[in-house]
């Protein structure tokens, strides 16, 4: 994910820009309204300290970028960074609409010779193990899929390589966003 410290500080600039701009399109905003400009002007920020190279991070942006009160600001926090453009949110929304995964190609004399050495009493066994196994590792890569934004389009190699970049990059922005209310706490009241 590069120097911890440099995208913490390319983060919070980009988080504090994208805020300003939005806030500055709406003067007078109701808590929810707030609370979801902190949470997109964040999360906009965050996919783009990524330069795009992640799938969720393309997800996270081409989402914003459909709803067209929230395209204003994502164009605006992605100019900051002079590596974004319309046309690369455009791709990402294209890029989403097409699956991303590629299906693994199984060797069948591999698959018959792992039958072949099964006892046929233990069989039965093995299989209701597996497939109860297989269902709930089915279940629990589904529920992963749907935490991750843009996991539904991935395999499940690339879907645990970027849940583990993804999860980074939140611990980042958490350390980020605790560091600045410690900060406004001590402006408020300093002791």
């Amino acid at each position: 994910m590069g120097n911890s410290s440099s995208v913490k500080q390319e983060f919070l600039r980009k988080w504090i820009t994208g805020f300003r701009k939005y806030s500055s399109q709406k003067k007078n905003m109701s808590m929810v309204e707030r609370k979801k400009a902190i949470k997109l002007s964040a999360d906009i920020a965050m996919a783009s300290t990524r330069n795009e190279t992640t799938r969720w991070s393309q997800a996270l942006i081409a989402n914003a970028s459909r709803d067209s009160n929230n395209k204003v600001l994502t164009e605006n926090i992605l100019e900051s960074s002079t590596q974004h453009s319309e046309k690369v949110v455009r791709k990402n929304l294209m890029n989403l609409s097409s699956p991303l995964c590629s299906k693994r190609v199984r060797s069948r004399k591999v698959l018959r010779r792992s039958r072949s050495m099964i006892h046929k009493s233990s069989k039965e066994r093995l299989m209701a193990s597996s497939i109860a196994k297989k269902l709930n590792v089915q279940k629990r890569t589904q529920r992963l899929k749907n935490l991750l934004p843009g996991g539904e389009f991935m395999d499940d190699v690339s879907l645990v390589e970027e849940t583990l970049d993804y999860i980074e990059s939140l611990r980042a922005q958490v350390e980020v966003m605790r560091c600045l209310v410690t900060a406004s706490e001590l402006f408020i009241n300093p002791s």
